[in-house]
Order: C-alpha cells, then sequence, then structure tokens
C-alpha cells in the first residue's frame, strides 16, 4: 500500500496555504483520497503528479518573465518593506549608510542612516543625480570583494554585488565614511560644490555631520556589507521559487 501523505505534508511540500490543497483535492486536480473528514493523498501518485506537472508548460509565467523592464527586475523580484527593515537595521548596526541600487545605480530603497552631508546633497535633483552616476561606476568597478573607494562626495565609500545565479542584479552600496584627512579645506569645498552645481555653504555647513569609523569598524563594514547581499540574494531565490510555485498551481487549478 502506497504512503499517505497529510494535508500539512502537501502544505510543506508545495508551500502554499491548506485550503488551495483542499479545493484541488475536492475538485480532482491532485491525488487524495478521503478518509472520514480527512485528505490524504498517495505518495507514489502525487511523485507522478508533480513530475508531470514540472513538465508541462507554463506560459502564464513565461509571459510574466519576458514583460518584466530590466531596469526594474530587482525592484519586482523583492518585498521592500521587508528589505528596508532589515537595510536599515544593518545601517544602524554598522554605522554607515546604506542603500540597494540595480546595477545603473538607480535606488530601489530608500537611503538608511544617511549622514547630514548626503541629506543636504539629496535636496537638490541634480546633485542627487550626481551621486547615483557614482554609484552607477561603483556597479561597473572591476573588484570582486568589497573595498572601500572615495565617492564623489570624498567620503568612503564600498558596494558588494547582489547575484541570482551568474546574473548581477544589483548592489549594497556602503558610504558617509569620512577618510582620514578630513574634512575638506575650503578650496576643495568650492571644487565639490561646482562639481555638485550647488552653494558652497550647502556643504560647508555639513562636514561635521558624516561618520567617523575607526579602521576595525571599517573593517566589519567590509565583512559584514557582502552578507548583507547574499541576503537580498537568497530573498530574491526564494521569491523566485515560490512565484514558479504559485504559478505552477494556477495554471493546474485553472484546468
Amino acid at each position: 500500500m502506497s504512503e499517505m501523505l497529510t494535508a500539512k505534508e502537501i502544505q510543506d511540500l508545495l508551500q502554499v496555504d491548506r485550503s488551495t490543497i483542499y479545493r484541488m483535492a475536492e475538485a480532482g486536480r491532485i491525488p487524495a483520497i478521503k478518509v472520514g473528514k480527512q485528505w490524504r493523498f498517495p505518495a507514489d501518485q502525487l511523485d507522478k503528479w508533480l513530475l508531470s506537472a514540472s513538465k508541462s508548460p507554463q506560459p502564464t509565467y513565461a509571459v510574466k518573465e519576458q514583460s518584466i523592464d530590466r531596469s526594474d527586475e530587482l525592484a519586482s523580484l523583492l518585498p521592500l518593506d521587508c528589505v528596508q527593515l532589515i537595510q536599515d537595521s544593518f545601517a544602524d548596526l554598522l554605522g554607515v549608510m546604506l542603500v540597494l541600487t540595480d546595477m545603473t545605480g538607480k535606488p530601489i530603497t530608500r537611503p538608511s542612516n544617511p549622514c547630514g552631508l548626503f541629506q543636504a546633497i539629496s535636496q537638490v535633483p541634480h546633485a542627487l543625480q550626481r551621486c547615483i552616476n557614482g554609484w552607477h561606476q561603483l556597479a561597473e568597478t572591476i573588484d570582486l570583494e568589497p573595498r572601500f573607494s572615495e565617492s564623489h562626495l570624498k567620503l568612503k565609500c564600498t558596494r558588494a554585488l547582489i547575484r541570482d545565479g551568474t546574473e548581477l542584479k544589483g548592489m549594497v552600496v556602503a558610504g558617509c565614511v569620512a577618510p582620514e584627512h578630513w574634512p575638506p579645506n575650503e578650496e576643495e569645498v568650492d571644487s565639490m560644490a561646482a562639481e555638485f552645481g550647488v552653494e558652497p555653504e550647502l556643504l560647508q555647513g555639513q562636514l561635521d555631520h558624516v561618520y567617523f569609523l575607526g579602521e576595525d569598524q571599517q573593517k566589519r563594514v567590509l565583512a559584514h556589507i557582502q552578507q548583507i547581499a547574499n541576503i537580498v540574494a537568497h530573498i530574491v531565490r526564494e521569491r523566485k521559487t515560490l512565484i514558479g510555485r504559485l504559478e505552477a498551481i494556477a495554471d493546474l487549478t485553472s484546468i
């Protein structure tokens, strides 16, 4: 006699709510036997059913995959409210600004723990775009491991890449870290202001509102930022798997 699985075991296997399983059983869309008031699922028949389902075409899902705007693909694959909370927590723990971007440097999340200097710049649209361009340049660097480099604000920043298999989806960017010789002198501030198209006074008043990290703290940031990127990549993979399962269930229940 074939082993019988419970609805709870099927729920864990398919990662869908139990009411969906019951509806599929009632409609005869999944191998099931009713014993009294309880549904049971023959394991051997279920194996064949899963194999058949995995081989069946899924045009609805394929169309959705093709219709995704590549520039917004990472955002479409993430539960952004959840990721924002994770990002906020890590930014507070590491004492830096964190932001999640796509590979063009476009922010996907709100910057967490932004320093005063970045906040002042971000109020000026064309100046903020200069920062985004800088993040885009970070994406194009060939460094595989995170390391600090100089941003256009003359502060230190780093990035970790978010991968989905062999494909790069985006970055976690950490910044607002003061370099060894900070603050810049008046001439350097004037040069920065000209580059960003803002008045020097806008920058001058925020030079002390950056993050001063010791060597050990900076090493801690470099050690953890890739872990943050890996967490985001894991969420992307799990979400894609879940979407695929739900689409397969939807196709089966619509037959």
